[in-house]
């Protein structure tokens, strides 16, 4: 089955945050909360959309993901650059930490 994670744009920076498990943004796919795509992710996608946190993100939305060893790799490139950052500087963005 299709394992899926909520990304979103943070409003006061512009960043791209991943939904964690203690109902929390983080800048960091790692600390993403996975579930399985179906009833799951849409539960999921609903608690991170709701009034409260549309003070803070904008535009949540599931992505796939894969994960292998505890470390989650967005499936498609337009997720991978949002989570490392740009791809033609690998010494900018997230990667270069």
């Amino acid at each position: 089955m299709t394992k899926q994670v909520i990304t979103a744009n943070r409003l006061d920076d512009g960043l791209a945050v991943f939904f964690d498990t203690h109902a929390n943004w983080s800048a960091s796919i790692t600390e993403a909360a996975v579930v399985e795509k179906g009833e799951e992710a849409d539960t999921l996608l609903a608690t991170a959309s709701n009034a409260d946190n549309q003070l803070i993100v904008v535009g949540p939305y599931l992505i796939d993901v894969d994960q292998q060893g505890g470390k989650i790799t967005p499936v498609r490139y337009r997720e991978q650059i949002r989570t490392l950052g740009p791809s033609v500087r690998p010494d900018l963005g997230y990667q270069a930490k």
